[in-house]
């Protein structure tokens, strides 16, 4: 089972992570589960009425908008990294939290690297599955590397240039 890591309160802890990963091509697990968007539009209404918690998996090259009319449904969006150097899940992040209003947990999976803490905190993200072993300590630590930031973004952190001003 892959490391979970959360982020609450300016915090990163590590966390048991209640969902399954269920593949397209594998069984249902019982309980919770994260699946893909295409098993999603065909079997997530039985899983949720089953009174299950699901969680959505979209790929880099699926919108979030796909979700926007089930969002108030779904407990996780899991958004997949398939190379770190594949930033379009920032974008879906943003999105979610932004435009869509989304509550629930917006998860990084797929290639997830420690450097990249920082930026997906401000985009949205409150939980990660590392793929670079790091701890919750490590992972804390590179999220608050930078203490100015220079644009507005889903955290809500007060950008240089106002600091300046007051």
């Amino acid at each position: 089972m892959p490391t979970l890591i959360r982020w609450r309160e300016g915090r990163a802890e590590l966390a048991e992570d209640a969902f399954t990963h269920v593949a397209d091509d594998q069984d249902l697990a019982s309980g919770d589960v994260i699946i893909s968007l295409t098993r999603f539009q065909a079997d997530g209404d039985r899983l949720i009425h089953e009174g299950r918690r699901v969680g959505v998996r979209l790929t880099s090259d699926e919108e979030a908008e796909a979700l926007a009319y089930d969002l108030p449904r779904i407990a996780v969006v899991a958004l997949e990294f398939p190379k770190y150097r594949d930033g379009r899940a920032y974008s879906n992040a943003r999105l979610l939290r932004e435009r869509l209003g989304f509550k629930g947990e917006v998860r990084a999976v797929g290639d997830v690297l420690r450097e990249q803490a920082g930026f997906m905190v401000r985009c949205g993200f409150d939980a990660f599955e590392p793929a670079d072993g790091t701890s919750s300590q490590e992972w804390e630590a590179a999220a608050r590397r930078y203490r100015h930031v220079y644009q507005r973004a889903a955290d809500t952190r007060i950008p240089a240039f106002v600091e300046r001003r007051s």
